[in-house]
């Protein structure tokens, strides 16, 4: 076959596949449902994070806590901080 009957054998192919090939179909998307699990809560502006760097068994041990307990580990660490400041003769979150 010369260059031009290649050519033009692959022309004519190429024009049977795209005559050859359905129209695709719609297809109707249903959106996804919301996640399962606790909605987050938003946090007040004025409000700021507080914490500190623990070896893996402290998160695993706080969130047992709260699982027993039916809380939060936000919750916990407001017992805990309030139960120091107490301690320390310093004002609890809550007056602050």
């Amino acid at each position: 076959m010369s260059k031009n009957s290649l050519s033009a054998a692959i022309a004519g192919n190429l024009a049977e596949q795209e005559t050859a090939q359905p129209e695709p179909t719609p297809v109707a998307v249903e959106p996804k449902p919301a996640k399962k699990g606790r909605a987050r809560k938003i946090k007040p502006k004025e409000t700021v994070l507080v914490g500190g760097h623990f070896p893996p068994a402290v998160l695993k041990q706080l969130r047992i806590i709260a699982a027993e307990e039916g809380t939060t580990n936000q919750s916990l660490l407001e017992e805990a901080l309030d139960l120091l400041f107490v301690k320390k003769g310093k004002a609890k979150i809550d007056r602050l």
